[in-house]
């Protein structure tokens, strides 16, 4: 099924990563033929973009040849452009707000962390969550996003109308169109990033874990909690430092780039169905 040599590791290692990904698109009921659609849709894009010969046109013969895929389909799906991949609005906007809060400096204490906010102050200099909401967008009012990040779990407001952050980063909730957003954006990056080191390109990216088995659920709890502070750690220096040098570097001529850093951390009995062993036993 596999077949040989370094394309019959890939493609058991394939296996194993598209198993939760299907796991998923069962669960909310995508079958078989929606993923296969645009699986041999991706091959078509990628190898008509991204293989081309220079100096030479990208014809749907060569397509074929690269892909598998019939030439008579080839020119039908290089027809079609994908919908763009864009985040929702909420999206970008809350992950704006909690950033500036949890990165500028006027919106931090003296040890970098995120202070708590009056909801609204006189002084429309003074920091506020009014203000806070006003300077990422204008078009949405502060107390429609206080309601709704009170909903969601990001904030709570005491007695004194003060607006605390009870998370470092913006969680949507279960099944929304943000959730799904930051699935494929989080994940496609992940798998970019090991994939460009599994070509053997140069630098190598950053793409790091540590994993152990024969732990018990005390023990998991325990490294889920010190993973969870450790890495909020990260995130959060990391988070400050970029705010510092995109507003050093926004406008210039290069200031092209983008980045991706992230954690997880994940826990499950020791094999799953299908699996075989695992490879620590």
């Amino acid at each position: 099924m596999e077949g040989g040599g370094d394309s019959g590791a890939l493609l058991i290692a394939l296996r194993r990563i598209l198993r939760p990904l299907v796991r998923l698109l069962i669960t909310r009921a995508i079958p078989y033929t929606n993923a296969a659609d645009i699986l041999r849709w991706v091959y078509v894009d990628v190898a008509s973009r991204e293989f081309e010969i220079e100096g030479k046109p990208q014809t749907d013969s060569r397509v074929s040849l690269l892909t598998g895929v019939h030439r008579r389909e080839v020119k039908r799906l290089r027809r079609f452009d994908a919908p763009a991949f864009r985040a929702p609005k909420s999206a970008t906007l809350g992950s704006q707000l909690i950033t500036r809060w949890t990165s500028d400096p006027i919106y931090l204490d003296a040890s970098g962390s995120p202070v708590p906010l009056a909801y609204m102050e006189a002084d429309e200099k003074a920091v506020s969550f009014e203000r806070l909401v006003r300077s990422v967008s204008t078009d949405i009012r502060p107390r429609v996003v206080l309601d709704e990040w009170i909903r969601l779990g990001i904030v709570h407001v005491d007695e004194r109308e003060t607006v605390h952050l009870d998370t470092d980063a913006f969680i949507p909730k279960r099944g929304d169109e943000e959730m799904a957003y930051y699935f494929g954006h989080n994940l496609h990056d992940h798998v970019a990033a090991a994939a460009h080191n599994m070509t053997g390109a140069s630098p190598a990216l950053l793409e790091r874990s540590v994993h152990y088995n024969n732990l018990g659920p005390e023990a998991v709890e325990e490294l889920e909690r010190l993973a969870g502070e450790q890495g909020m750690k990260g995130l959060r220096a990391v988070d400050q430092r970029a705010a510092e040098l995109q507003r050093q570097d926004s406008g210039g001529d290069l200031a092209s780039r983008r980045i991706n850093f992230g954690v997880y951390f994940y826990t499950e009995d020791t094999a799953e169905p299908g699996d075989g062993p695992s490879q620590d036993e």
